[in-house]
């Protein structure tokens, strides 16, 4: 195994593959560097003279600047770097298109064709509360539901989509869990759905039904508890009624351009994006060359990449919601007072991860090389197939909630340092390297880490697509076996 990875041939840094002793030397494309200090796996190493104030290269591209002149064989890090990101930025339309390496292939998924025509890769029953007052109450429903029926085939799991609003919110914070929750029940991954109020929120159960437009009324129930003597009795009885509706529930095959996969990390390491961000992007422009779509989000930790993905916008007004996607989020962060750069996470660095840019350009991997075709709003739903850009924040549960909530029926989620998390959909988690993958088998579902080993991208992928199909045909991924399964919701008002 070499010492190091040279990312690109513009670069000043190499990243350690693995950890550097203090007066080792090491060989980068016919260059002798002697390294002056201990550099852990993952952490950059100065390949030349940087001089103050010049830029660090990582990926081609500028992550920050020097703060003091830095020696070739130096470690390049926190201690000696500055991001160069400031606040909104004016933008212009230069696009870059680039064709995508893959053709069109007649391969299937074995998936849940649901009466609109939408497609799910799980057959679940869901109870959705509408406040999180009658958590508890959903809690006892499915444990009396689950005692009167035993098996309860053809639904392969059933869960309680928990959260702690719904009440004592305003404005865009009561819009936003109303929106989230509306698009889980219809989410084709459920094949059935009750909704459970309380009778005094303010989210109320008649306008969330409003809000859900046309519905199949087989397969969606609705329950104010205050309104009867026995809430429990009454939705063991609504989940029957679901129940027996969904008994020749079976899958069938589909093909693949109806998967609509979330592309997530976190807890990113300094191998994200040279191990497994680059494995979803390939896996992205594959998945994209075969009609279906892909979702990257986490606005934040698209500053200082942002650029790359306008350049790919499939035209003009696309390049404008791009603009105003990342302005309007650069804007949030300065109503708070918080500066735009204020990322990444004491993790992210100790795995060497130094900047948002060093971290934004790896995270927009995932992204790969295909045009942007459409920019959504949070909680709006797909409307066009291909890769689409989606406004979340970078936080892990909020974040992959979003993913969901847009119609993914599968998260992919990237992590150099573990987490064992799990929206409530399948959220499928990628190792950057081998040592977490061995480490934490029982978090981590796919080891990206062998592409700094010996395995080549082309021989790893089909592995993967070999893998995401499998898994969209009905194979749990960890967090489905563990039974972690997460709904958080985006909120930036006030609480009553």
């Amino acid at each position: 195994m070499k010492a190091s990875i040279r990312i690109h041939d513009k670069d000043n840094v190499v990243v350690a593959v693995r950890t550097i002793e203090k007066d080792e030397v090491i060989e980068v494309d016919q260059l002798t560097i002697h390294v002056k200090e201990g550099i852990e796996k993952g952490h950059k190493i100065a390949i030349k003279q940087i001089s103050s104030g010049e830029n660090i290269i990582k990926y081609g591209f500028p992550i920050g600047h020097a703060t003091e002149n830095i020696e070739a064989g130096h470690h390049v890090h926190t201690h000696n770097t500055k991001t160069n990101l400031s606040g909104v930025e004016e933008y212009e339309y230069k696009p870059n298109m680039q064709p995508l390496p893959f053709t069109q292939i007649d391969r299937t998924f074995k998936g849940y064709r649901r009466s609109n025509g939408n497609v799910g890769i799980r057959n679940e029953l869901w109870i959705v509360p509408t406040v999180g007052c009658v958590n508890g109450i959903a809690d006892q429903i499915i444990r009396e539901f689950k005692h009167r029926v035993g098996d309860i085939a053809p639904f392969e799991q059933i869960q309680v989509l928990k959260h702690n609003y719904g009440c004592s919110q305003l404005g865009d914070d009561h819009l936003n869990t109303r929106t989230i929750l509306t698009n889980a029940v219809k989410h084709p991954n459920a094949g059935g759905v009750l909704v459970l109020g309380l009778g005094c929120e303010n989210n109320d159960i008649e306008e969330f039904k409003d809000a859900l437009g046309e519905f199949d009324m087989s397969r969606i129930k609705f329950l104010r508890s205050q309104s009867v003597s026995d809430e429990v009795e009454e939705g063991v009885k609504l989940l029957i009624e679901i129940f027996e509706n969904a008994k020749e529930d079976k899958r069938e095959e589909v093909p693949l351009a109806e998967l609509k996969i979330g592309l997530k990390c976190g807890g990113s390491d300094g191998f994200s994006g040279i191990t497994a961000n680059p494995l979803l992007g390939l896996l992205s422009d594959f998945l994209i060359t075969q009609g279906a779509t892909t979702v990257l989000t986490e606005v934040p930790e698209m500053f200082g990449a942002e650029k790359i993905l306008m350049e790919r916008a499939e035209n003009e007004i696309v390049f404008e919601k791009i603009v105003q996607l990342i302005n309007d989020f650069k804007r949030y962060f300065q109503s708070h007072n918080q500066p735009v750069y204020e990322n990444p996470s004491p993790g992210n660095k100790a795995g060497g991860i130094t900047t948002l840019e060093d971290k934004s350009l790896g995270c927009t991997q995932k992204a790969g090389a295909a045009p942007v075709v459409d920019v959504l709003k949070y909680g709006e739903m797909l409307k066009k197939k291909g890769l689409n850009l989606l406004s979340a924040p970078g936080n892990d549960l909020v974040a992959s909630s979003a993913l969901a909530a847009s119609g993914c029926q599968l998260v992919l989620f990237t992590t150099g340092r573990g987490t064992p998390f799990g929206t409530f959909v399948p959220t499928m988690k990628i190792s950057t390297n081998t040592q977490l993958f061995e480490t934490k088998k029982h978090w981590i579902d796919f080891n990206a880490g062998t592409l700094i080993e010996a395995q080549t991208h082309e021989e790893l992928l089909q592995d993967f697509i070999d893998y995401v199909i499998s898994v969209a045909s009905g194979e749990l991924v960890n967090n489905e076996k563990n039974d972690f399964r997460e709904i958080a919701i985006f909120k930036s008002g006030v609480t009553l």
